[in-house]
């Protein structure tokens, strides 16, 4: 029998889903930002500063996640014809809880359902020095390049101990960025999951890396 989808099925079988729309206005967090970062920008101009361009998207697009007045689907139930109002997301990767749920959910399904095989998987996590991770934080290319480094070193170690070499054998992984901590402060983690038995014959060895930045 497939397994495919059952991660994103997992719940289909629970009953009737009760739609609840996100209201973030209500959140602590929501309200925080909506007081305090007017005055914080005003603070920052005063002094003849001015934040990035980046952190001013990800203050201002969050204040306009899940609010119907900056823009909405209306959605229809084919069963019932209910409709409901469904606001726009703001995707962001930084501090809105709403979409870093909801994307952690997807990718966690993806993985399950369709990346990973159904085989042992090892996971080794490589933490920086704070004077990379600013630099990494300031320049992504360098993350691109060290994120192949680390992929080379534990992948051949992997092909080692199972007795072949780079020109036989490859092996795949599925990396991710962790930018926060569970203190909300800036941090730069990079998580490889290999399957040292998920070993690729007959290929000529090369980079099979699949990046998600959380």
């Amino acid at each position: 029998m497939s397994t495919v989808g059952t991660a994103r099925n997992a719940c289909a079988g629970s009953g009737a889903f009760l739609y609840q729309r996100h209201r973030p206005e209500k959140t602590l967090l929501y309200q925080l930002v909506s007081k305090h970062y007017p005055v914080f920008r005003q603070q920052l101009a005063e002094e003849g500063r001015i934040l990035p361009g980046y952190v001013k998207r990800e203050f201002e697009d969050y204040l306009k996640c899940g609010r119907l007045e900056h823009g909405f689907l209306r959605v229809r139930c084919e069963t019932c014809h209910e409709e409901r109002l469904v606001a726009f997301s703001c995707k962001r990767r930084g501090f809105c809880s709403s979409c870093g749920a909801r994307r952690m959910a997807e990718s966690s399904a993806l993985l399950v359902d369709e990346v990973f095989p159904h085989q042992p998987v090892r996971q080794w996590v490589l933490s920086f020095p704070f004077q990379l991770r600013f630099l990494f934080a300031s320049r992504p290319l360098i993350t691109g390049q060290v994120l192949g480094i680390v992929y080379r070193v534990i992948s051949m170690h992997l092909l080692k101990k199972a007795g072949y070499s780079r020109k036989t054998a490859r092996g795949d992984t599925v990396s991710m960025i962790q930018r926060l901590s569970s203190a909300q402060s800036y941090t730069n983690e990079i998580s490889n999951s290999l399957s040292p038995s998920n070993v690729r014959f007959g290929l000529p060895f090369q980079l099979v890396n699949a990046t998600l930045y959380l």
